[in-house]
């Protein structure tokens, strides 16, 4: 389990570093963690790239959250640190994994993949309102979504119509080894009505030949498992 989750992590630390490049984001890299220094209305990331930071490691990353201006996320796929002397409060969420070679149904709603200016602010404004990312509300185009985000090796986006309406979107980042999930997002109005299964069986049938990884909100996971993702290991989020 512990070779899935380092697999996921290092798909966790592409996503963020592609958002950081296209953004123009500062990037901190240590042999175990990785930072984002966010500007504007982004806010402080931190991820765990190891079980086992080194003292310095830690006090570093520390320092960076106590001095930041901005909201602060550190996210340990590990969960191997306890980071509540920095007021931070925690929750656990699942790390999964969908192996190679797995069957997936055909979607019953058109899904479109983003290679479009236009396609892509459609997908941001889905992120911002219906994931929802309450910090970069209200919502400004190119703000989360720049458009070299379509010109990042190893990124597509995808974006799914009911009754001729744009109804969801999904993030997905291949970086050789695995492809990663990520704001796998539903509108509130499309909920409940097969718009999430469908987008997923999309994405999964496109991705076909290496594993899929995501980490899993609470709402999200029973149609994860249903789509034979496996629950690898429990990531603690403080924020």
């Amino acid at each position: 389990m512990t070779d899935a989750v380092d697999l996921a992590t290092r798909n966790f630390a592409t996503f963020w570093t592609s958002l950081a490049q296209t953004r123009g984001h500062e990037v901190i890299r240590r042999p175990g963690f990785l930072a984002v220094d966010g500007q504007g209305r982004a806010n402080l990331r931190i991820l765990l790239l190891s079980p086992d930071p080194t003292a310095e490691e830690i006090n570093e990353l520390t320092a960076l959250a106590r001095r930041s201006s901005r909201t602060v996320v550190v996210e340990d796929p590990y969960s191997s640190l306890d980071l509540g002397e920095l007021g931070l409060t925690s929750r656990q969420m699942p790390v999964m994994i969908r192996e190679v070679g797995m069957d997936t149904a055909p979607p019953t709603l058109e899904v479109t993949r983003v290679d479009r200016a236009d396609q892509l602010e459609t997908a941001e404004r889905i992120v911002v309102d219906g994931f929802p990312l309450r910090a970069f509300q209200p919502y400004r185009p190119g703000e989360v979504f720049p458009k070299e985000v379509l010109d990042y090796d190893g990124v597509e986006l995808f974006v799914i119509e009911r009754d001729g309406v744009p109804a969801g979107t999904c993030y997905t980042i291949d970086d050789g080894s695995v492809a990663g999930l990520y704001w796998v997002t539903t509108m509130p109005e499309h909920q409940s009505r097969g718009v999430g299964r469908a987008l997923m069986n999309a994405v999964l049938g496109s991705l076909k030949g290496q594993p899929i990884v995501l980490t899993a909100a609470k709402a999200g996971k029973p149609l994860y498992d249903s789509l034979g993702f496996k629950t690898v290991g429990n990531a603690t989020w403080w924020m």
